[in-house]
C-alpha cells in the first residue's frame, strides 16, 4: 500500500537530509516507497518544491532536487559550483 501524501514528503525529506549527495535524482526518492507510482512520486516532490521544502539544481544538463540549506552549505564549502 503506497503512503499518504504527507508520509511521503516526511520520507522524501529525510532522504534528501541524509543522503550523501546533496542533490538526487527523483529516481533516488522511488526508493522511500516503492508502491507510489513515479509520476505521483514526482507530483510530491514538485509540491514541494512550491513549499520551498526542496529547490531544483541543475548540472547544467539534469536536473535535481535538493535541500536548500545543503546546496548553500556545500557551495560555502568548497564543494558544488566551487572549482580553484
Amino acid at each position: 500500500m503506497a503512503m499518504s501524501k504527507e508520509e511521503l514528503k516526511k520520507a522524501i525529506e529525510e532522504k534528501a537530509l541524509t543522503s550523501p549527495k546533496p542533490q538526487l535524482y527523483i529516481k533516488d526518492f522511488y526508493a522511500v516507497d516503492p508502491d507510489t507510482k513515479p509520476r505521483d512520486m514526482k507530483n510530491v516532490a514538485n509540491e514541494m518544491v512550491r513549499e520551498g521544502k526542496l529547490m531544483f539544481w541543475s548540472s547544467g544538463s539534469t536536473t535535481m532536487y535538493a535541500i536548500p540549506s545543503r546546496i548553500k552549505n556545500e557551495e560555502g564549502a568548497g564543494g558544488i559550483g566551487n572549482v580553484e
